[in-house]
Protein backbone atom coordinates (compact mmCIF):
# COMPACT_ATOMS: atom_id res chain seq x y z
CA UNK A 1 0.00 0.00 0.00
CA UNK A 2 1.44 3.19 -0.82
CA UNK A 3 1.50 5.79 2.00
CA UNK A 4 -1.10 8.34 0.57
CA UNK A 5 -3.79 5.40 0.52
CA UNK A 6 -2.64 4.94 4.54
CA UNK A 7 -2.94 8.74 4.95
CA UNK A 8 -6.83 8.35 3.07
CA UNK A 9 -7.64 5.59 5.12
CA UNK A 10 -7.39 7.64 7.86
CA UNK A 11 -9.58 10.85 6.32
CA UNK A 12 -11.88 8.44 5.85
CA UNK A 13 -12.05 7.35 9.45
CA UNK A 14 -12.05 11.12 11.12
CA UNK A 15 -15.24 11.82 8.43
CA UNK A 16 -17.13 9.09 9.74
CA UNK A 17 -16.31 9.71 13.07
CA UNK A 18 -16.64 13.52 13.55
CA UNK A 19 -18.94 13.20 16.71
CA UNK A 20 -16.61 11.21 18.54
CA UNK A 21 -13.13 11.54 20.10
CA UNK A 22 -10.55 11.17 18.15
CA UNK A 23 -7.40 10.29 19.02
CA UNK A 24 -3.78 10.23 17.15
CA UNK A 25 -2.97 6.69 18.44
CA UNK A 26 -6.01 5.45 16.65
CA UNK A 27 -5.51 7.13 13.29
CA UNK A 28 -1.72 6.31 13.65
CA UNK A 29 -2.67 2.61 14.24
CA UNK A 30 -5.69 2.61 11.55
CA UNK A 31 -2.28 3.77 8.95
CA UNK A 32 0.22 1.51 10.46
CA UNK A 33 2.82 3.90 10.97
CA UNK A 34 4.07 5.65 13.92
CA UNK A 35 2.16 8.49 15.84
CA UNK A 36 5.49 10.91 14.99
CA UNK A 37 5.88 9.48 10.98
CA UNK A 38 2.15 9.55 10.43
CA UNK A 39 1.80 13.49 11.88
CA UNK A 40 4.91 14.07 9.81
CA UNK A 41 3.10 12.56 6.91
CA UNK A 42 -0.49 13.71 7.49
CA UNK A 43 0.58 17.40 7.41
CA UNK A 44 2.80 17.23 4.50
CA UNK A 45 -0.04 15.83 2.38
CA UNK A 46 -2.86 17.58 4.01
CA UNK A 47 -1.05 20.74 4.36
CA UNK A 48 -2.55 20.92 8.27
CA UNK A 49 -1.44 19.28 11.10
CA UNK A 50 -4.17 16.21 12.41
CA UNK A 51 -6.30 17.91 14.80
CA UNK A 52 -5.95 21.16 13.29
CA UNK A 53 -7.59 19.51 10.35
CA UNK A 54 -10.00 17.55 12.14
CA UNK A 55 -11.37 20.69 14.31
CA UNK A 56 -11.59 22.09 10.38
CA UNK A 57 -13.57 19.27 9.20
CA UNK A 58 -15.87 19.64 12.37
CA UNK A 59 -16.29 23.47 11.21
CA UNK A 60 -17.41 22.47 8.11
CA UNK A 61 -19.99 20.19 9.02
CA UNK A 62 -21.65 23.18 11.02
CA UNK A 63 -21.73 24.89 8.13
CA UNK A 64 -24.04 22.53 6.71
CA UNK A 65 -25.87 21.86 10.12
CA UNK A 66 -26.65 25.00 10.77
CA UNK A 67 -28.89 25.76 8.32
CA UNK A 68 -31.53 22.83 9.65
CA UNK A 69 -32.95 25.26 11.83
CA UNK A 70 -35.29 22.90 13.08
CA UNK A 71 -32.34 21.78 14.89
CA UNK A 72 -30.69 23.56 18.34
CA UNK A 73 -27.41 24.71 17.99
CA UNK A 74 -26.46 23.04 20.97
CA UNK A 75 -27.49 19.92 19.61
CA UNK A 76 -25.05 20.54 16.45
CA UNK A 77 -22.22 21.21 19.03
CA UNK A 78 -23.17 18.32 20.67
CA UNK A 79 -23.45 16.02 17.74
CA UNK A 80 -19.47 17.54 16.34
CA UNK A 81 -17.88 16.65 19.78
CA UNK A 82 -18.22 19.99 21.42
CA UNK A 83 -19.04 19.91 25.12
CA UNK A 84 -20.40 22.71 25.78
CA UNK A 85 -22.43 25.50 22.93
CA UNK A 86 -19.79 27.87 24.38
CA UNK A 87 -16.98 26.16 22.92
CA UNK A 88 -18.59 25.63 19.78
CA UNK A 89 -19.82 29.07 19.66
CA UNK A 90 -15.70 30.22 20.64
CA UNK A 91 -14.54 27.85 17.58
CA UNK A 92 -16.95 28.81 14.59
CA UNK A 93 -16.20 32.43 15.52
CA UNK A 94 -12.20 32.07 15.17
CA UNK A 95 -12.97 29.35 12.46
CA UNK A 96 -15.19 31.66 10.18
CA UNK A 97 -15.29 35.60 11.95
CA UNK A 98 -19.02 35.40 12.60
CA UNK A 99 -21.13 33.22 15.29
CA UNK A 100 -23.42 29.88 14.60
CA UNK A 101 -26.54 32.31 15.33
CA UNK A 102 -25.43 35.21 13.36
CA UNK A 103 -24.34 32.31 10.27
CA UNK A 104 -28.42 30.83 10.67
CA UNK A 105 -30.10 34.19 10.38
CA UNK A 106 -28.32 35.65 7.43
CA UNK A 107 -26.34 32.15 5.70
CA UNK A 108 -23.31 33.09 3.55
CA UNK A 109 -20.85 31.23 1.57
CA UNK A 110 -18.35 30.66 4.13
CA UNK A 111 -15.12 29.42 2.58
CA UNK A 112 -13.97 26.06 4.72
CA UNK A 113 -11.53 22.60 4.49
CA UNK A 114 -12.38 20.12 2.20
CA UNK A 115 -12.01 16.47 2.60
CA UNK A 116 -8.87 16.05 0.33
CA UNK A 117 -9.05 13.09 -2.04
CA UNK A 118 -5.61 11.99 -2.30
CA UNK A 119 -5.90 9.19 -5.45
CA UNK A 120 -6.11 12.45 -7.58
CA UNK A 121 -2.80 13.84 -6.43
CA UNK A 122 -1.22 10.50 -7.65
CA UNK A 123 -3.37 9.19 -10.85
CA UNK A 124 -2.07 10.19 -14.28
CA UNK A 125 -5.33 10.28 -16.84
CA UNK A 126 -5.03 10.93 -20.66
CA UNK A 127 -6.41 13.57 -22.53
CA UNK A 128 -9.89 13.09 -23.41
CA UNK A 129 -9.86 10.18 -20.88
CA UNK A 130 -12.47 10.84 -18.11
CA UNK A 131 -11.38 10.21 -14.42
CA UNK A 132 -13.77 8.87 -11.52
CA UNK A 133 -13.52 9.29 -8.29
CA UNK A 134 -15.32 9.92 -4.49
CA UNK A 135 -18.48 10.86 -6.83
CA UNK A 136 -15.84 13.66 -9.15
CA UNK A 137 -16.30 12.90 -12.85
CA UNK A 138 -13.27 15.66 -14.85
CA UNK A 139 -12.45 15.52 -17.67
CA UNK A 140 -9.09 17.31 -19.38
CA UNK A 141 -8.89 18.26 -22.82
CA UNK A 142 -7.02 21.01 -25.11
CA UNK A 143 -8.91 23.66 -27.40
CA UNK A 144 -7.65 26.33 -29.85
CA UNK A 145 -8.77 29.93 -29.84
CA UNK A 146 -8.24 31.64 -32.75
CA UNK A 147 -9.33 35.13 -32.12
CA UNK A 148 -9.40 36.57 -28.55
CA UNK A 149 -12.44 36.64 -26.42
CA UNK A 150 -13.94 39.84 -24.80
CA UNK A 151 -15.33 40.35 -21.15
CA UNK A 152 -16.72 42.90 -18.84
CA UNK A 153 -17.45 42.51 -15.21
CA UNK A 154 -15.93 43.61 -11.84
CA UNK A 155 -12.99 42.90 -10.36
CA UNK A 156 -11.61 42.92 -6.49
CA UNK A 157 -8.32 41.61 -4.32
CA UNK A 158 -8.36 38.74 -2.09
CA UNK A 159 -5.57 37.20 0.04
CA UNK A 160 -3.70 34.74 -1.24
CA UNK A 161 -4.39 31.76 0.98
CA UNK A 162 -8.31 32.43 -0.29
CA UNK A 163 -7.20 31.90 -3.85
CA UNK A 164 -10.17 29.76 -6.07
CA UNK A 165 -9.29 25.90 -5.27
CA UNK A 166 -6.59 26.24 -2.57
CA UNK A 167 -9.17 24.52 -0.12
CA UNK A 168 -7.43 24.94 2.79
CA UNK A 169 -8.08 28.49 4.62
CA UNK A 170 -12.07 28.83 6.28
CA UNK A 171 -13.88 32.09 6.60
CA UNK A 172 -16.06 34.23 4.56
CA UNK A 173 -15.33 33.25 0.66
CA UNK A 174 -14.28 36.95 0.04
CA UNK A 175 -15.04 36.08 -3.94
CA UNK A 176 -18.87 36.32 -3.27
CA UNK A 177 -19.31 39.52 -2.86
CA UNK A 178 -17.82 40.34 -6.26
CA UNK A 179 -20.04 37.72 -7.95
CA UNK A 180 -23.29 39.13 -6.40
CA UNK A 181 -22.53 42.37 -7.31
CA UNK A 182 -21.85 41.94 -11.14
CA UNK A 183 -24.89 39.56 -11.74
CA UNK A 184 -26.91 43.32 -9.56
CA UNK A 185 -25.38 44.91 -12.35
CA UNK A 186 -25.52 42.87 -15.60
CA UNK A 187 -28.78 43.51 -17.02
CA UNK A 188 -27.48 47.02 -17.18
CA UNK A 189 -24.68 46.65 -18.78
CA UNK A 190 -25.10 46.84 -22.92
CA UNK A 191 -22.60 45.16 -24.66
CA UNK A 192 -22.74 41.94 -22.78
CA UNK A 193 -23.63 38.88 -25.74
CA UNK A 194 -27.22 37.45 -24.64
CA UNK A 195 -26.62 33.85 -23.40
CA UNK A 196 -22.60 34.73 -23.11
CA UNK A 197 -20.69 32.65 -20.80
CA UNK A 198 -19.70 33.66 -17.16
CA UNK A 199 -16.14 33.73 -16.34
CA UNK A 200 -13.59 34.32 -12.89
CA UNK A 201 -10.31 34.89 -13.27
CA UNK A 202 -7.57 34.71 -11.16
CA UNK A 203 -4.70 36.69 -11.76
CA UNK A 204 -1.58 38.43 -10.17
CA UNK A 205 -1.90 41.72 -7.48
CA UNK A 206 0.75 44.09 -7.15
CA UNK A 207 0.12 44.56 -4.00
CA UNK A 208 2.10 41.19 -1.73
CA UNK A 209 0.20 38.65 -0.29
CA UNK A 210 -3.06 39.21 -2.61
CA UNK A 211 -4.27 38.17 -5.86
CA UNK A 212 -6.77 39.82 -8.47
CA UNK A 213 -10.41 38.33 -9.33
CA UNK A 214 -12.49 39.58 -12.25
CA UNK A 215 -15.80 38.09 -12.27
CA UNK A 216 -17.72 39.19 -15.71
CA UNK A 217 -19.58 37.96 -19.06
CA UNK A 218 -18.82 37.58 -22.67
CA UNK A 219 -19.33 40.74 -24.05
CA UNK A 220 -19.19 42.76 -27.99
CA UNK A 221 -16.50 45.21 -27.49
CA UNK A 222 -14.42 46.29 -24.23
CA UNK A 223 -16.24 49.58 -24.03
CA UNK A 224 -17.13 49.96 -20.33
CA UNK A 225 -18.19 52.74 -17.93
CA UNK A 226 -15.10 53.44 -15.44
CA UNK A 227 -16.10 51.56 -12.42
CA UNK A 228 -16.09 48.58 -14.82
CA UNK A 229 -13.07 46.22 -15.56
CA UNK A 230 -12.51 44.40 -19.02
CA UNK A 231 -10.51 41.37 -19.52
CA UNK A 232 -9.10 40.01 -22.47
CA UNK A 233 -8.84 35.81 -23.35
CA UNK A 234 -5.94 35.89 -25.20
CA UNK A 235 -5.96 33.35 -29.04
CA UNK A 236 -3.92 30.78 -28.83
CA UNK A 237 -4.19 26.66 -27.20
CA UNK A 238 -5.78 25.92 -23.64
CA UNK A 239 -5.56 22.76 -21.37
CA UNK A 240 -9.33 22.62 -20.16
CA UNK A 241 -10.18 20.72 -17.14
CA UNK A 242 -14.08 19.89 -17.24
CA UNK A 243 -16.29 18.53 -14.32
CA UNK A 244 -19.68 18.71 -12.50
CA UNK A 245 -20.70 18.16 -8.78
CA UNK A 246 -23.98 17.37 -7.01
CA UNK A 247 -24.74 21.12 -6.44
CA UNK A 248 -23.64 24.51 -7.20
CA UNK A 249 -21.81 25.49 -3.85
CA UNK A 250 -20.14 21.75 -3.83
CA UNK A 251 -18.98 22.91 -7.13
CA UNK A 252 -17.21 26.09 -6.38
CA UNK A 253 -15.57 25.09 -2.94
CA UNK A 254 -15.18 21.19 -2.44
CA UNK A 255 -14.91 20.12 -5.78
CA UNK A 256 -13.03 22.95 -7.86
CA UNK A 257 -10.22 22.67 -5.16
CA UNK A 258 -9.80 18.96 -5.67
CA UNK A 259 -9.75 19.20 -9.17
CA UNK A 260 -7.58 22.49 -9.40
CA UNK A 261 -4.87 20.49 -6.76
CA UNK A 262 -4.88 17.69 -9.25
CA UNK A 263 -4.40 20.10 -12.27
CA UNK A 264 -1.77 22.11 -10.81
CA UNK A 265 -0.04 19.65 -8.66
CA UNK A 266 -0.52 16.24 -10.65
CA UNK A 267 -1.04 16.75 -13.87
CA UNK A 268 0.51 19.89 -15.42
CA UNK A 269 4.13 18.60 -13.87
CA UNK A 270 3.85 15.39 -15.12
CA UNK A 271 3.52 16.34 -18.50
CA UNK A 272 6.43 19.38 -18.11
CA UNK A 273 4.20 22.31 -18.32
CA UNK A 274 3.64 25.18 -16.48
CA UNK A 275 1.24 28.31 -17.11
CA UNK A 276 0.70 31.93 -17.76
CA UNK A 277 -0.23 33.92 -14.53
CA UNK A 278 -4.16 33.39 -15.07
CA UNK A 279 -6.30 30.62 -14.59
CA UNK A 280 -9.86 31.17 -15.83
CA UNK A 281 -13.14 29.40 -14.05
CA UNK A 282 -15.49 28.78 -17.36
CA UNK A 283 -19.35 28.30 -16.38
CA UNK A 284 -22.43 28.69 -18.31
CA UNK A 285 -23.53 30.63 -16.05
CA UNK A 286 -22.46 31.59 -12.21
CA UNK A 287 -25.35 30.89 -10.57
CA UNK A 288 -27.24 28.45 -7.91
CA UNK A 289 -28.74 26.11 -10.83
CA UNK A 290 -25.29 25.20 -12.27
CA UNK A 291 -23.49 21.87 -11.74
CA UNK A 292 -20.65 21.94 -13.98
CA UNK A 293 -17.92 24.16 -15.28
CA UNK A 294 -14.17 24.70 -16.88
CA UNK A 295 -10.91 25.36 -15.80
CA UNK A 296 -8.62 26.84 -18.31
CA UNK A 297 -5.02 27.42 -18.41
CA UNK A 298 -2.59 28.60 -21.09
CA UNK A 299 -0.18 26.17 -20.77
CA UNK A 300 3.84 26.91 -21.29
CA UNK A 301 6.27 24.02 -21.76
CA UNK A 302 9.50 23.65 -19.08
CA UNK A 303 12.60 23.86 -19.88
CA UNK A 304 14.61 20.76 -19.96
Amino acid sequence: MHAWEQIQKTIDYIEKHLSEEIDIDTLSKIAALSPFYYQRLFSRLVKKPVMEYIKLRRMARATEDLLHKDKRILDVALDLGFSSHEQFTRTFKDTFGTTPESYRKAPITLNRMTKPQLLLNYTLIDENVPLISDGIVLEITRKQITLPEQFIGLETKAPVQFIAGLGIESGVDPLVEVWDNFHSRKADISNLIDGGVEIGVSHPCAEEGYFSYFAGAQANSASISKDLHSWKLPAGEYIICSFEAENFESLIMDVLYKVQRYLFETWLPSHSLTTEAFCIERYESHDKETSKMEIWVKPVALLK
